[in-house]
C-alpha cells in the first residue's frame, strides 16, 4: 500500500531498470546536496497554533496569475518515457485533472506541441539558452503558438554536472526514445553531451556556458510570455534577475544534480525572498516530500513549490493514475498538516507562518 511519497519511490525502484532509476534518483558527485535538500527540511520544526477554527481549509492559490488547486506545481524533468511509455502526455493529463501547473522540459520525449494538446490545464515551458540562439528562439515561438503560459529559463547549467551513477551505469537512452523537441533540428537521437556536435558546434555540450544577465534580458525581450529564472540560490543574483526582466524566481539547486555541496534550496529560500522584496514571485524546488515541507516553504515566503522526482515515481507506478494518486496523496497530507498546524488557508501560512518555523539546534 502506497501511503506516502517515499513508498512511491520504493515502488518505482522495483519497477524501473537500475540505470533508469539511478538516472532519475542520482545527483552530482557524492550526492551530498541531494541528501541535504531533504535533511534541511527535517531540521525545521513547526510551532503549531491551536483553537483557530480550522474545520474548513482552502488549499487553492494563484501563481503568476494562474489559479491552481494547491501550492504544488510540477517541475520540469527530462525523459519521462523512461518511466512510462506515455511519459509527459500522462503527466500533462494528470496535472490538468488535478488543477496544477505542469512545467514541460525542453528535454521531453514528446514534442511540446503534443504535450500541450492532451490537457487543458495550465502549463509552462522550460528552456535553456543554447549556443545556437536560433534553436532557443524557435522553441520559444513554438511554445507561444502551443499556448504555454510562461517560460522557465534554467540558469544553473552552464555545463552538465558530474553524474557518477550514470557513468558507472554507462547510461544511454534506449532505442526508440529521443529528445522529441530537437527532431526539427536534426538532433533528436543524440544524448545531451553529443547534441552540440549534431548541431554543427564544436563545444562539448549545447548549452551556452557564457551566459550573463544581458542574455536573460534578450530572452525577456524576445517574448511577451513571463519568464521565470530557475536555479538561483544567492540573494545577490536576485536584483540583476529582476532588472533583466524576470517575472519570477525558482530557488533551486537542480535537485542536487549540478554542483555537489550546494546550499539546500529551503535554506537558500529566505534570503532570496528578502532580496526580492515582493517585486516578483518566488518559488522553490528540491527535497519536497511531505505536506509539512510545503508549509515550511510557504512560511519562508515561497509562492509555491515544485515536485520533480516524485512525479517520475508516480509515472513508474501507474502512469497517469499514478501521478494523480501521488498528487492527491500530497494534497490530503497538506490539508491535514494545515489543520494540525492551525492554518485555514495558504494565505494564512504566508502571513502567520514565519513565526511558526523553529530551526532545530
Amino acid at each position: 500500500m502506497l501511503v506516502n511519497l517515499k513508498d512511491f519511490e520504493e515502488a518505482a525502484a522495483g519497477a524501473l531498470p537500475k540505470a533508469v532509476f539511478d538516472y532519475y534518483a542520482g545527483g552530482a558527485r557524492d550526492e551530498l546536496t541531494v541528501g541535504e535538500n531533504r535533511r534541511a527540511f527535517e531540521r525545521l520544526r513547526l510551532r503549531f497554533r491551536v483553537m483557530r477554527g480550522v474545520a474548513q481549509r482552502d488549499l487553492s492559490t494563484v501563481v503568476l496569475g494562474q489559479a491552481v488547486s494547491m501550492p504544488v506545481l510540477i517541475a520540469p524533468t527530462a525523459l519521462q518515457c523512461l518511466s512510462h511509455p506515455d511519459g509527459e502526455l500522462a503527466t500533462m493529463r494528470a496535472a490538468a485533472a488535478e488543477g496544477v501547473v505542469m512545467t514541460v522540459s525542453t528535454m521531453s520525449n514528446h514534442t511540446l506541441e503534443d504535450i500541450a494538446a492532451v490537457g487543458d490545464g495550465p502549463h509552462w515551458f522550460q528552456v535553456y539558452i543554447y549556443k545556437d540562439r536560433s534553436v532557443t528562439e524557435d522553441m520559444i515561438r513554438r511554445a507561444e503558438v502551443a499556448g504555454y503560459g510562461a517560460l522557465v529559463l534554467t540558469v544553473d547549467t552552464p555545463i552538465v554536472g558530474g553524474r557518477e551513477r550514470d557513468a558507472r551505469n554507462a547510461f544511454a537512452m534506449p532505442d526508440g526514445v529521443d529528445y522529441a523537441n530537437f527532431r526539427a533540428y536534426g538532433a533528436s537521437d543524440m544524448a545531451v553531451r553529443g547534441l552540440a556536435k549534431t548541431l554543427g558546434q564544436d563545444a562539448h555540450d549545447p548549452f551556452e556556458s557564457g551566459l550573463v544577465w544581458d542574455d536573460l534580458r534578450w530572452m525577456c525581450d524576445l517574448s511577451d510570455l513571463p519568464v521565470l529564472v530557475k536555479g538561483l540560490v544567492h540573494p545577490e543574483d536576485v536584483e540583476p534577475a529582476i532588472e533583466a526582466g524576470a517575472a519570477g524566481i525558482i530557488v533551486s539547486n537542480h535537485g542536487g544534480r549540478q554542483l555537489d555541496g550546494a546550499i539546500p534550496a529551503i535554506e537558500a529560500l529566505p534570503a532570496v525572498v528578502a532580496a526580492a522584496k515582493g517585486r516578483v514571485e518566488v518559488l522553490m524546488d528540491g527535497g519536497v516530500r511531505r505536506g509539512t515541507d510545503v508549509i515550511k516553504a510557504l512560511a519562508f515566503g515561497a509562492r509555491a513549490v515544485l515536485l520533480g522526482r516524485p512525479i517520475l515515481w508516480g509515472l513508474a507506478v501507474d502512469g497517469e493514475p499514478g501521478v494523480r494518486s501521488l498528487l492527491d496523496l500530497l494534497r490530503r497530507e497538506l490539508d491535514m498538516d494545515m489543520a494540525l498546524a492551525g492554518f485555514r488557508s495558504v494565505d494564512e501560512i504566508r502571513t502567520l507562518g514565519p513565526s511558526s518555523i523553529v530551526p532545530r539546534v
